[in-house]
């Protein structure tokens, strides 16, 4: 979906004002600001009610100089940017001296991804003449599920004018719909390259460009620099979540029925034929790209049924599916020993 060039100019403009501006990426909505502008990025961190210290992905062109962002490019850089960009890979590389601090989180690594989403790419070519940097975290309120339709967007904060947002570019639904893959590269000569939060380009894809597996990040990691959605708890929606193995789900079904406990179900696989109380049942395709183009839309979806828990089949644990299982786990990172509690007659 493309956009008049009269919009794409508005907000190229907006931000270069230094407001924000809601886009939409191949990944998720990001809510936008210029890179550059502290105050601008302040607004953002006070929008989604985001820790300061708390790292930003900065957007970029294609053609844009990347050496503006960074002091030091090394070569598995430069080979993943040719393999991937634009696409939904962002590399944490070291933080140029003359870029703010706020951006980083206070950190000396700067984050940074070229989108491939037409929109963005066409925003990004309009401000500041291809060779700005445009700040921009998931277009939500902070920790919440990221929004992958402008409506998402709206929802999150509204379209009146006290909303912090002063434009919102409309792009269709996110094309991945989970955020882009995360690769430390500011360690190389200590640990090599590491995955810092997995996404739609897996370790495979990434070792046949590197020549070898990078790294998984690590509890004991604690030197890894800060970055998006690296939180416990993370991408939750209001309503409790857990995930249950495949063979377990239509107990739990049956067991909260018992109990006269509502709920709503995700799954991916097929559902014996039954008469189910679910207040709403969404299957997903269970092909791992299809699954992520539609998982945050659908608990969006079953979020406003205002459920006592939702229920989630838990996905596979093969390489293509690692991104899914990260979100999932952090969505339900808060909500242990809920089931528990709702089975107590």
């Amino acid at each position: 979906m493309m956009l008049d060039s009269s919009e794409i100019e508005q907000a190229a403009r907006l931000l270069e004002q230094g407001k924000l501006v809601a886009f939409p990426t191949e990944t998720v909505y990001g809510l936008g600001a210029d890179a550059t502008n502290p105050e601008a990025v302040a607004a953002i961190f006070a929008a989604k009610g985001r820790p300061s210290n708390h790292p930003l992905i900065v957007h970029v062109a294609h053609n844009a100089d990347v050496e503006r962002w960074a002091s030091h490019i090394p070569a598995q850089a430069d080979s993943l940017m040719k393999a991937f960009w634009p696409g939904p890979l962002t590399l944490i590389l070291p933080r140029s001296s003359h870029v703010p601090a706020a951006v980083a989180g206070g950190q000396n690594s700067i984050g940074l991804r070229c989108p491939s989403h037409p929109v963005a790419r066409a925003l990004l070519a309009e401000f500041q003449h291809g060779q700005g940097g445009i700040a921009a975290p998931s277009a939500n309120r902070f920790g919440h599920v990221s929004p992958t339709t402008a409506q998402h967007v709206l929802d999150e904060f509204g379209d009146a004018d006290d909303s912090p947002i002063a434009y919102v570019l409309d792009g269709g639904q996110s094309e991945v719909g989970i955020e882009s893959t995360i690769v430390d590269l500011t360690r190389l000569d200590s640990v090599g390259p590491v995955v810092l939060r997995p996404g739609q380009i897996g370790v495979a894809q990434l070792a046949q460009c590197l020549g070898h597996l990078p790294m998984m990040p690590t509890l004991t990691d604690a030197d890894a620099p800060r970055v998006s959605g690296s939180l416990a708890s993370h991408y939750a929606p209001i309503t409790p979540l857990v995930l249950i193995d495949s063979a377990e789900l239509v107990p739990l079904m049956r067991g909260l029925e018992s109990v006269h406990r509502s709920y709503v179900v995700m799954h991916y696989s097929s559902l014996p034929k039954d008469n189910y109380h679910a207040l709403a049942i969404k299957q997903l395709p269970a092909d791992a790209n299809a699954y992520a183009h539609g998982l945050y839309a659908g608990l969006r979806l079953l979020d406003t049924q205002e459920a006592d828990v939702i229920i989630v089949e838990r996905p596979p644990l093969s390489d293509e599916w690692q991104g899914i299982n990260d979100r999932l786990r952090r969505a339900a990172f808060e909500s242990g020993g809920i089931v528990e509690q709702l089975l107590k007659r």
